[in-house]
């Protein structure tokens, strides 16, 4: 009576559901001592209900090994599951890949990465989003690259870059506080911090509040004295914290959004982060809602 099977389950959060279904429940209440009752899995049941929807998205990304963008992945599922729509990704070496590749996709996501290696190819897929309107998400570097792909293509300053990448007009810049830092593990912006949101844009929209607060991980930013440039183009920093830009979006676009911060490191089952809901929702009206 107490042998209790263990069978690969297709989804971790269907594996309390067979165990329930095996008994364990009442085998370690008997074991303890422990009044029996009837679980309460109504939670389980709901997260693995089946799909009704499904959306492709394309990540753009510099590293071959997927799990180092794990919490994204784990992001998307949670936006996927709250909105029953199963979320089918595929990963594309921002190196290698095609162009018209992008356009198997309902929506793109540029991760976060270090290095100049692949950014050029960041680049072109954020001005890919931007032009053919395809749902569009960035993280940290993805945030950084939409920047620069917009000052070279809307402002047309060719030389934009960013100071990790090489020689040009710095439209990233590093921190001041990072100027002195020789040390690369562990020196740079780290951690929870709150950023303001304006009234009236999709991030306001997305989180529906005003004060949030999200986690970061960077050592670069906007250049200050660019922003009102970037503003006057149509470019809306719609989260601020201080002086630092945390957020920007087109208001015209269907969905492009960019975060300073990771917002795929609070997502959580019970609570998807908001970013990542607005985007698979977007994602699947640019789709017509296609079925699984």
């Amino acid at each position: 009576q107490g042998v209790i099977s263990a069978a690969t389950a297709p989804d971790i959060y269907q594996v309390p559901l067979e165990l329930e279904k095996e008994g364990l429940g009442d085998v370690l209440s008997e074991h303890l001592g422990l009044e029996k009752r009837k679980a309460d899995i109504s939670w389980y049941h709901q997260v693995t209900q089946e799909y009704t929807e499904r959306v492709n998205v394309a990540i753009v990304s510099k590293y071959g090994i997927e799990d180092v963008y794990l919490s994204i992945k784990e992001a998307l599922k949670h936006a996927g599951r709250a909105l029953s729509t199963e979320v089918r990704i595929t990963w594309l070496d921002s190196e290698r890949y095609e162009p018209k590749q992008l356009g198997e996709f309902d929506g793109i996501l540029v991760p976060g990465g270090f290095g100049k290696r692949g950014m050029e190819g960041k680049v072109d897929a954020i001005q890919w989003a931007r032009t053919t309107r395809t749902p569009f998400l960035g993280l940290c570097l993805g945030f950084q690259m939409a920047v620069v792909e917009y000052a070279r293509h809307v402002l047309l300053w060719e030389d934009a870059t960013s100071a990790e990448m090489g020689e040009g007009r710095h439209v990233i810049a590093i921190l001041p506080e990072q100027y002195e830092v020789t040390e690369l593990g562990g020196t740079m912006r780290l951690g929870n911090s709150p950023v303001t949101l304006r009234e009236g844009t999709l991030a306001m929209k997305v989180y529906g509040q005003k004060e949030i607060e999200e986690r970061h991980r960077h050592r670069y930013e906007v250049d200050p004295r660019y922003i009102p440039d970037f503003e006057k183009a149509g470019l809306v920093f719609s989260g601020v914290f201080q002086n630092k830009m945390e957020i920007c979006e087109i208001p015209d676009h269907p969905f492009f959004m960019a975060t300073q911060f990771h917002p795929e490191f609070r997502s959580r089952p019970t609570r998807p982060s908001p970013p990542f809901v607005g985007f698979v929702k977007a994602c699947h009206e640019r789709n017509g809602r296609r079925p699984v």
